[in-house]
């Protein structure tokens, strides 16, 4: 299968001619899991990991690979997993603050539009809806509202004036995913091959989505609890899918709670790696140069320690 399917543009092959002298096959991440990627190429789908180095050299979480990130991918020989070498530049990045921590989750990558959903029952709330908005706008990909469970809600048409006024400029749409009524409305998004990524909270019926518009049942569904119109995590990773139609769209696991990552955090690189190192150094006030008993420049030595991430250390000024 081409990999034109999966939104590569000749913009993108330009931004690879540099890593296809060194062997390297270009890629996208189609799925994430905790051990490995799922990697679709010319030559069919790989198995990936990501080596040490690449690790080391990223100053945050984010930057590694994510779903819908295109990669430079090294094949590996037999029954093995190929490596993911490099990311190449991102068009899009939706970004979160992760779940209790200080620190960058990407979502989702190279997003042309993305459709928050929200379930017009007991899950419906303004002020996250405006939340997801300003994730999608500092990514980069255009944001387009889906208020689903039409059947369920008597004041549809009031809850949409109220997003249209909320969000000006935004497209609002009404769907009954599992009736399929309304999806018709969003399948010109997927025109030229390009890729969608539904966003919401558990039970918005976003997994419905994704089985219509596939046309076969390639998600779990559950019911959610009738008090509260929540729902389960049915989907628990991030996963790419193709339509027979064209394009392509990336499921999520629900979020009820989301901070959205800052520009001026992500621009700050992470060095909590080296900070922690540093607690074992010798001297309190060590700057890890040539100060005798340096745990940073020891894990350096031993390769424990990318060089080029206690050099950015350095030029940041931080000790």
């Amino acid at each position: 299968m081409s990999l034109a399917v999966y939104g590569w543009t000749e913009e993108r092959r330009r931004a690879f001619a540099a890593f296809q002298a060194d062997g390297l096959a270009p890629g996208r991440v189609v799925g994430e899991h905790r051990t490995h990627y799922q990697v679709a190429t010319d030559n069919g789908e790989l198995s990936a990991v990501t080596p040490g180095r690449v690790r080391n050299a990223a100053h945050l979480r984010s930057e590694l690979p994510g779903v819908g990130d295109f990669v430079a991918v090294r094949p590996a020989p037999g029954e093995g997993n190929a490596t993911i070498e490099a990311v190449l530049p991102r068009s899009s990045a939706l970004i979160r603050k992760a779940s209790g921590k200080e620190t960058p989750q990407l979502l989702a990558a190279n997003v042309d539009v993305a459709f928050i959903v929200t379930g017009l029952d007991g899950d419906y709330n303004l002020a996250r809806i405006q939340r997801f908005l300003t994730l999608v706008r500092e990514s980069g990909a255009r944001p387009v509202i889906v208020a689903n469970k039409a059947d369920l809600a008597g004041n549809a048409a009031d809850i949409v004036a109220e997003l249209t006024a909320a969000a000006p400029g935004v497209a609002v749409h009404v769907t009954g995913a599992r009736a399929g009524s309304g999806l018709g409305e969003l399948v010109p998004y997927f025109d030229g091959n390009r890729t969608i990524v539904l966003i919401g909270s558990s039970g918005v019926g976003k997994s419905t989505m994704i089985n219509q518009f596939l046309g076969r049942a390639a998600q779990e569904t559950q019911e959610v609890r009738g008090h509260d119109s929540r729902g389960r995590h049915t989907t628990t990773h991030r996963q790419m899918f193709l339509r027979a139609g064209g394009g392509a769209i990336i499921d999520t696991p629900g979020m009820r709670g989301l901070e959205v990552w800052s520009a001026s955090e992500a621009s700050a690189p992470d060095f909590s790696d080296i900070e922690a190192l540093a607690t074992d150094c010798k001297f309190r006030n060590c700057g890890h140069k040539s100060e005798p008993g340096c745990a940073v420049r020891m894990a350096v030595a031993a390769g424990e320690l990318d060089a080029g991430r206690l050099s950015a250390y350095s030029a940041s000024g931080r000790r």
